[in-house]
Formats: structure tokens, sequence, C-alpha cells
């Protein structure tokens, strides 16, 4: 990166951590049940609910229990089950017009981040109904609060529930963006272990490698705090404690809830302290082939940490210790090698390779201007990296595809 954008970068992330004492971050209360839910909603006069799901849910049957929940309080129930894996614009478009056509006031998010995200779209969509997401892309151009918002997340990875961006690609140009504003921070976080029994064993170990991006990202970013750091320190733990029982035994319910647990502080780490560029090229690749944003940042992890070198030993080397790989006797690059290998490790074990097969050479220079668009200047990466030098992951991709 040329030294004029270096110095750019970092004066802006400078400013944005300086400022974020004052800035009103909030965490979502978290609820244990979804049978509370109807006291919730009565009790802020919501009683005309727009669920938001996506068809794989609904045939599991999941989402029969909510919306009898909901019933038999007398609470109105509207289910839009069409969501995407990288909810689409259409599918934002969709879902509000159900929202205003059956006269809803709340939404809930229900399902993994995609679900999720589409909820909070939608709701901005809803109190601003005469501007486009696309022009609310970035930091902080929502403004308004919007209807009561619930998540109830059936995956423990994306974090979304406790974040304040919504993550949406464009159906036409495929193109994924962020739209981050704190009005899209849930109030409600559902932390159910219940409807997360039925997830399969290769998504749990994705899914849960998310999350443990997620921390590990918000960890060794420049725009730390002491709470972000605790929080990311205690998902770490919990992910390394409980994802291989999660995975194994998928019907145990507490490793699923320390799961549900650790993508909660995971999210509340990131949505302050941000993430980096395994998300920003993850993201480029969710956009253009529609790649599981679980699947793409676990595959991609131990490669970006490798990349950033010295730069994250000491920070590693903690994280380390988090994960039970390393002791406070360890040399600190030693420390560091041994949680990179604890996550190669962890992604053998899982079935998840070194490839993204989707990838096309071709596509690598609009792909990374996608991914230094997204980052620079937002995230307070470690080490900064322009397009060109992002190029390096794809390579590294298709090299790994090859083999």
């Amino acid at each position: 990166m040329n030294p004029l954008k270096q110095i750019y970068c970092r004066t802006f992330q400078t400013a944005l951590k300086a400022a974020l004492p004052f800035l009103p971050y909030r965490k979502p209360k978290i609820v244990g049940s979804a049978r509370a839910l109807p006291d919730i909603l009565i009790k802020k006069n919501c009683m005309n609910v727009l669920v938001i799901t996506d068809p794989g849910l609904v045939k599991l049957g999941l989402i029969q229990r909510l919306k009898k929940i909901l019933t038999d309080s007398d609470i109105l129930c509207t289910v839009y089950d069409k969501t995407v894996a990288n909810p689409t614009t259409k599918n934002v478009e969709e879902a509000l017009e159900l929202f205003f056509t059956e006269g809803c006031n709340a939404i809930i998010g229900f399902g993994g981040g995609s679900s999720i995200d589409c909820a909070k779209a939608v709701g901005i969509r809803a109190v601003k109904p005469n501007k486009s997401l696309a022009k609310m892309k970035g930091i902080l151009k929502v403004h308004k609060k919007l209807p009561l918002l619930i998540a109830v997340p059936t995956t423990a990875g994306t974090g979304s529930e406790t974040t304040l961006a919504a993550v949406i690609t464009d159906d036409k140009t495929r193109h994924k963006y962020a739209v981050n504003d704190f009005p899209l921070i849930p109030r409600y976080a559902v932390l159910e272990p219940k409807v997360t029994l039925s997830l399969p064993p290769f998504l749990t170990a994705t899914t849960g490698m998310d999350a443990l991006t997620h921390a590990v990202e918000a960890y060794i970013g420049n725009s730390t705090t002491y709470g972000t750091r605790k929080d990311a320190l205690l998902a770490v733990k919990l992910i390394f404690e409980n994802i291989d029982t999660a995975y194994t035994d998928g019907t145990n319910m507490e490793a699923r809830r320390n799961m549900l647990h650790a993508s909660f502080y995971a999210g509340c780490a990131f949505t302050k302290s941000y993430v980096g560029y395994v998300h920003a090229v993850a993201h480029s690749l969710g956009g253009e082939y529609n790649v599981p944003h679980g699947f793409a940042n676990a595959v991609l992890l131990p490669f970006v940490l490798e990349a950033y070198g010295a730069a994250v030993h000491k920070k590693l080397a903690r994280l380390a210790q988090a994960a039970g790989a390393a002791d406070t006797d360890t040399p600190v690059e030693e420390a560091a090698q041994r949680f990179i290998d604890a996550i190669k490790d962890m992604k053998k074990r899982f079935g998840i390779g070194d490839t993204i097969k989707d990838i096309r050479e071709e596509d690598i220079p609009k792909l990374s201007h996608y991914a230094d668009k997204e980052a620079n200047p937002l995230y307070p990466v470690p080490v900064l990296m322009d397009a060109h030098e992002l190029e390096q992951f794809y390579y590294l991709l298709l090299k790994n595809d090859e083999k």
C-alpha cells in the first residue's frame, strides 16, 4: 500500500477508535427461550410480527414451534421464508412488501446470519422506504430507529444477533456490501440451543469457525478495548472447549449452548472492534459466487494470520493460551504458530480444505478491488494491504486447488 493511503487509513482508524467511548454501542438483551417472546412483544405493544427465515428451516419444521408460541398468545405472525445464503436486495424487497401489506410492527430474524441480516435490512427499508440500501452502505447512514427487532440464531457462528451490520448482495451486480449503524443492533437475542440441534456437523463446524474468525480478527486489530478483548478471549476459549463436541455429538445441549454464547461474545467483540481481511476477502467470494460465509472464513483464516507475520505474534500467543494450545511460559513466536496450527488441525478434523473451487482467475482483480474497498480504511487490521496485495489470497486458494 502506498504511504499516503496508509496515512489516510491509520488516521481514519485512530479517529474512529477515539470516538468509541462516545458512540451508542449496546448489547442485545439475552433471552433463553422463544417462550419468553410473547411477553416481550405484548409489553412492547407489537401484536403483528413478520418472521424472516429460509426454506431449509421451514422444511425442518423449526418455524412451526415459533409460530405456535406466537399465535397461542394471539400475536399475528406472517412468515417470509425465501431468504437465500448471502441475502439479496430482492429478498429484502419481497419481505418488505409483506411487512407493509400485512401491517406488521415487529420483525423476528429466525435462522443464520442470512435471515437475521435480511431482517435488519427490512427494518431499514421500513423506516426509510424512499432510500435504497445501496445508498446506505458504509457507516452511520440509517439514523432512524427500526421497528422492534428480535434475533433468533439457529447457528452458532455469525454473531448477527449482536452486530450493527447487515450484509446484503445486490441481486443484479452480485456486489456484496454492508450497512452499518447502531439502530441495526437487535433489541433481543434468543440464545436457545434447542433450535440448533438440527444443524448438521459440517455446518456446525463452519459456523463455529465463523465465530472463531470474528473473535480472532477483533482481538488482533488495532481498535480493541478492554471489553472487546475480554469478549474475544472468552469466545475463543468456549469455541475450543466445545466445537468438537458439538460437531461429533450434535444433541449435546451444553456444547450447543456454549457455542451460542461464544458466537454472541465474538459478535459483541467485532461489532465494536471490527474484523479484517479474512472477512473482506470472504465477502467478495460470497457476493460473486455465493460461497457460504462461514466456510470462506474457515478456509482463509490461517492463511491471513500467517501473512500478517510478526505483527500479530504477541496477540496470537494470548489467544493460544485461551485456546489451551500454549501456556504463559511458551515463547511468543512458538505460541503464535501453535495457535495457527491448532486452527489448521481444526479444519482437517472437520473436513474443511484449503480450496475455494469457485474462483476464476480472471475475476481476481475485481474481487480484490471489492475486498480493498470494503476493508480500507474502515478495518483496523494489524498490517495494511491494498487490492494488489490482497490478490495473494485468491491465488493461494487457486494454488491449493491445483494440488
